[in-house]
């Protein structure tokens, strides 16, 4: 039988998560916070292979929220049927940094495109609103569902 991590490592390899973890969707990370209470919230990513990296302004809520309470769920999914899922639970990790962390400036070219995404990063430092956290979650769990061969449990 497959360790865990060989799991998680089969999972996030399949095509539709590496569809999924390339496209320029957004991505939607569930947090607990300060208060107690579950937040989602949507957020660009950066998919490292072996982690996937957010980042966020320092004064974002979420941060104080994930040091207290590290394990996140982030799903990333399509909207036209057959849907495809990809659900990743794990433990964030939060570093502050004094510049934008270079996989965010990576999903800004994602997401902006090659002329737009650059630009964003330059108007960023020119607001001197570049000092982020950088938020890595490794997989510790991984659901895909593609509404063709494999569905959530209730329907099967």
């Amino acid at each position: 039988m497959n360790t865990t991590e060989e799991r998680v490592t089969e999972q996030l390899e399949d095509p539709v998560a590496q569809e999924l973890l390339k496209s320029n969707l957004t991505a939607q990370l569930a947090y607990t916070a300060l208060d107690g209470t579950p937040r989602v919230v949507p957020i660009w990513f950066e998919w490292k292979g072996d982690e996937l990296v957010l980042a966020s302004p320092h004064g974002a809520p979420k941060i104080e929220a994930l040091k207290k309470h590290p394990q996140v769920a982030v799903s990333i999914d399509t909207d036209v049927f057959p849907y495809k899922v990809l659900q990743i639970r794990g433990e964030a990790r939060v570093e502050e940094l004094d510049d934008v962390p270079p996989e965010y400036a990576a999903a800004a070219g994602r997401y902006f495109g090659p002329v737009q995404g650059p630009g964003w990063i330059e108007q960023l430092h020119k607001m001197n609103k570049q000092a982020m956290a950088r938020i890595s979650v490794r997989p510790e769990s991984v659901v895909i569902l593609d509404f063709v061969k494999r569905f959530p449990k209730a329907l099967t």
